[in-house]
């Protein structure tokens, strides 16, 4: 199993799954880098298949809000149109 970081396991259940979503924005960010980890650099992911991979890493069944974040963020990028997404190379913020 995935080791999840210390400062964010509070928001994991036992199973490694996201169970809530953060409101601290430095927690919010260490949660998005580490789901992004779920995510190949250089391989194009459709919408679909970028769902499915957030709906494994989660429990609470919003995948369209992880998503969204994870390309706000700077962790994944997009086409125009949101059908190709892709990881990015993230620099760590400084908090």
């Amino acid at each position: 199993m995935e080791q999840i970081p210390e400062q964010i396991e509070r928001y994991f259940n036992q199973d490694n799954k996201l169970k809530q979503w953060p409101s601290k924005r430095k927690d919010k960010l260490s949660v998005l880098e580490f789901l992004s980890e779920k995510f190949e650099q250089n391989k194009i992911y459709s919408e679909k298949e970028v769902n499915g991979i957030l709906n494994q890493a989660h429990v609470f069944n919003d995948a369209p809000l992880l998503r969204r974040e994870l390309f706000d963020n700077g962790f994944l990028d997009r086409t125009r149109d949101c059908r190709q997404y892709w990881k990015i190379r993230k620099e760590p913020e400084k908090l």
